[in-house]
């Protein structure tokens, strides 16, 4: 892999909501996930792209570091070229429109 190819991390996972500890737990990964960068893709699947092998393998690390104690949590690394070649089976493929506050400043 090239150290400036983009990347895709896919996390999937089904945690246990069943008390309000463990749904304290399900709620403070998803907040870590929106924190470090990782956009809702489905309810619970999160994506996130980085480029490189180096940040690759940092982010895998901090989500390693932030598991939940219980439940289940899936890591799927794959290209941007074969996260783009995605189907949409069922349904119809939506845009989300996020508005920006005009005093807010989007740097890349």
């Amino acid at each position: 892999m090239s150290e400036n190819q983009f990347m895709r991390i896919i996390v999937f996972f089904d945690l246990p909501v069943t008390t309000k500890a463990k749904r304290k737990a399900a709620n403070d990964f998803r907040r870590f996930l929106q924190r470090d960068g990782y956009q809702m893709l489905q309810l619970s699947v999160y994506t996130r792209i980085v480029r490189g092998r180096d940040m690759l393998q940092k982010h895998h690390k901090r989500l390693c570091e932030n598991l939940p104690r219980e439940g289940s949590v899936r890591c799927l690394e794959v290209t941007e070229k074969q996260f783009a070649a995605m189907a949409v089976l069922l349904g119809e493929k939506t845009t989300v429109e996020k508005k920006v506050n005009a005093e807010q400043l989007l740097l890349f």
